[in-house]
């Protein structure tokens, strides 16, 4: 058996809970990882590789210019996967989707089982597609198990589908301990290009630069206190960089690799997540908040629902400017006795999170989600090739 994911992130964008998951998955089931299709004029195709163990990347080039898994794209989709499938003889599958917008592709697979692995509300961004909620609504209906990425989105959930589990991510304490990247030579020197000549103290960042991040807030930071040198670190998605507020003491290192974020961060004084508040982050639950602690840095954060929840306790929780801004000078005025109180606290909770723990919960829940076939599993072969319109609970730390 195999699972095919489908998924809205290309394997390279970020490392993030897909990749953590399904690679470690992968172990005892082949993963097959499909991408949004790319536009390219000529005939429709499959790209491949394999970025690691057990896990195989189809990322499909097609000459339609409509954007993800946009109904224009499914007749170009669907042979291109029924074709792949057909030629490494992979007849018995479990389909994992990132995104309800991939829906219609189920039909071609006949699936043991579907899980909707629920990361974030994406309706509410702006540019979703206008079927967003309809073909979520047909998919939560299909799906033997929904795994939501943290409290706020299990809240939302848990009321549509009979076997929902709160799954927040988890860290690789290991590879984000403080001097994790001091046996790699190369990390040290790229660390240095990309922010050595950026002077302390420096109050950092590090993850996609988006709407979701307040612009405004990050100017009163910067503008509070022109000394503390405020490093973002990520690409930049869906918006126009002449948006981005520009200080001396603000520093957009744009797009770096996900194994450079422990050399960044061993740097930096605090550790910032300066998300707006509104309906684009009531569920967002940022998967560097445990990566940070784990680095164990002090950390800021406006008061996004699931940071509440989860790490009140130990994350600095501030609920407007002015606040944010008192928060990191108490963060840079701690005293070595409250760093090791803090330090303790964070890295109790970073013991719990491991990515092992979690696949391990992920696994025992497919196999009783899927033990026997259900109604659920059987409504989805039917051909869903037209635009879609419109108890138990599980839990695992």
């Amino acid at each position: 058996m195999h699972l095919i994911a489908f998924s809205h992130r290309r394997w390279t964008f970020f490392s993030q809970r897909p990749q953590q998951l399904l690679s470690r998955l992968a172990r005892e089931l082949p993963v097959v990882f499909v991408e949004e299709p790319m536009h390219d004029e000529g005939p429709a195709r499959l790209e491949r590789w394999r970025p690691a163990p057990g896990v195989e990347v189809l990322q499909p080039h097609t000459p339609v210019a409509a954007p993800g898994f946009h109904d224009d794209q499914l007749p170009m989709l669907q042979p291109l996967l029924a074709q792949y499938l057909r030629e490494q003889g992979i007849a018995e599958v479990l389909a994992w989707f990132c995104t309800p917008m991939a829906l219609p592709l189920v039909a071609e697979l006949d699936p043991r089982g579907v899980i909707y692995d629920c990361v974030d509300e994406l309706s509410a961004d702006r540019r979703a597609p206008r079927q967003m909620r309809q073909r979520e609504a047909a998919l939560l209906r299909c799906a033997q198990l929904v795994l939501t990425a943290g409290p706020a989105l299990f809240e939302a959930k848990q009321a549509l589908h009979p076997n929902v589990m709160c799954l927040p991510g988890a860290v690789d304490a290991h590879a984000h301990a403080p001097g994790a990247g001091a046996a790699r030579l190369e990390l040290i020197l790229r660390a240095e290009q990309v922010q050595g000549r950026i002077p302390g103290p420096r109050l950092g960042c590090f993850g996609v630069v988006d709407d979701r991040i307040d612009m405004d807030l990050l100017t009163a930071l910067a503008d509070a206190e022109p000394d503390w040198q405020i490093v973002m670190a990520g690409p930049i998605v869906g918006m126009a960089a002449s948006r981005l507020p520009q200080r001396a003491n603000i520093h957009w290192l744009g797009d770096q690799p996900h194994a450079l974020l422990p050399q960044l961060v061993a740097d930096w004084d605090v550790c910032l997540l300066p998300f707006a508040l509104d309906e684009s982050t009531r569920f967002l639950n940022p998967s560097t908040t445990l990566e940070y602690m784990a680095a164990e840095k002090p950390i800021v954060s406006t008061a996004l629902p699931d940071v509440v929840a989860m790490h009140g306790d130990v994350v600095r929780i501030a609920r407007d400017a002015p606040a944010f801004i008192e928060s990191c000078r108490w963060a840079l005025s701690e005293t070595p006795c409250k760093r090791a109180e803090r330090i303790g606290d964070m890295l109790a909770t970073v013991s719990r999170a491991s990515w092992d723990a979690v696949v391990e919960t992920v696994r025992e829940a497919i196999e009783g989600a899927v033990a026997t076939p259900s109604a659920q599993a059987r409504a989805v072969r039917a051909p869903m090739a037209t635009p879609i319109e419109a108890p138990r609970v599980a839990r695992a730390v």
